[in-house]
């Protein structure tokens, strides 16, 4: 079977990761092997060299990219969790990636965002204590023709997760097992 690469983008604080936590247990569960890419670990990791400028976030999304191809290639699916907030990163990564890319856009107002937001980053933001923070200080620029989109204020985990595993199942990316056991 063929892998995919499931690629949430959105505000921090959307739900992204939450999401595909979420859909990685019900892949897994399902005997899938699917592994989750999540932005925030990735930055600690293979690219904590990297800077918030706008060409080291562009190389965090190429090196990312690259690590989710590669998974999928070899029938892996990759759950990507990143922001990535500009159009041409979220271009670059279905290009890398190929016809195995797909985009979900994980839509949730800023007002939302800021109150779900734990670690106090877009207070700080509004502060001018991080600079070029998305959203705020810097643009996300809304997906214009998203695999999925996904309404995280509206719908539970457990409703967004269902509708990116339905929408894989119905675009053959999932072996037929998957269908009766999740």
């Amino acid at each position: 079977m063929d892998g995919c690469v499931v690629w949430f983008t959105g505000l921090s604080g959307s739900g992204k990761t939450t999401t595909a936590s979420e859909l990685l247990g019900l892949l897994r569960g399902a005997g899938v092997r699917a592994e989750l890419l999540d932005g925030d670990e990735l930055r600690k990791t293979i690219c904590k060299d990297l800077g918030f400028s706008r060409e080291g976030r562009l190389e965090n999304i190429r090196r990312v990219a690259f690590v989710a191809e590669l998974l999928a290639r070899n029938g892996v699916v990759a759950l990507v969790s990143a922001i990535t907030p500009y159009r041409e990163m979220r271009e670059h990564a279905r290009s890398a990636i190929g016809r195995r890319y797909i985009e979900v856009y994980v839509e949730c107002p800023l007002e939302e965002c800021e109150r779900r937001d734990a670690k106090g980053l877009y207070a700080r933001a509004r502060k001018n204590e991080i600079e070029r923070f998305t959203g705020v200080s810097d643009p996300y620029d809304v997906p214009e023709s998203p695999d999925v989109v996904i309404r995280t204020q509206d719908f539970s985990v457990a409703d967004n997760a269902r509708t990116v595993l339905d929408f894989l199942r119905a675009r053959g990316w999932l072996p037929a097992h998957v269908e009766g056991c999740v």
